[in-house]
């Protein structure tokens, strides 16, 4: 990437609190933070199970999915399983669902960068079966959404 002309003396200007990536950095501050994100899209909607798929505490997921909430990220949405007390479930709102070439980018470097060997998981187009990908184009483009990806685990992976 390259400034335009009036902004390549770095000295001269600053976005101080304006820079959209250090707000992003903010809201998504913790480990915690994503890992909730993470389990929306992997269809994770109770409490309990947040608590028991990322492996934290209650006050860890609780927190993390207040600070989603005030953010617009989440939504509660109530619900009453038969016998039991009414209860909110989390899903994610359109702005929540915006973030997913976020996620996916992310799990992307980590698959190729991190990973020895194969990743454990895979995101493709349901009928074809093509893997996802995220990349920057200047190009128009129809991204897909969260309901069109499946995720699959691979075979057989080396450690």
């Amino acid at each position: 990437m390259e400034f335009e002309e009036r902004l390549r003396d770095r000295n001269v200007w600053s976005i101080g609190d304006g820079c959209s990536a250090e707000r992003v950095l903010g809201l998504l501050s913790t480990k915690t933070v994503f890992l909730v994100i993470r389990e929306c899209f992997y269809g994770t909607t109770k409490f309990e199970d947040f608590v028991t798929r990322i492996g934290t505490s209650a006050p860890a997921v609780s927190r993390a999915l207040k600070q989603l909430e005030s953010a617009g990220v989440v939504t509660r949405v109530p619900y009453r399983e038969p016998g039991r007390r009414a209860r909110d479930e989390y899903r994610l709102t359109h702005s929540g669902e915006d973030l997913l070439p976020v996620f996916l980018s992310l799990m992307q470097w980590g698959d190729k960068y991190l990973q020895d060997g194969r990743p454990p998981l895979s995101f493709v187009e349901p009928e074809t079966g093509r893997p996802v990908r995220v990349r920057v184009t200047a190009d128009p483009v129809k991204e897909p959404t969260s309901d069109a990806i499946e995720i699959r685990l691979n075979p057989a992976r080396r450690r």
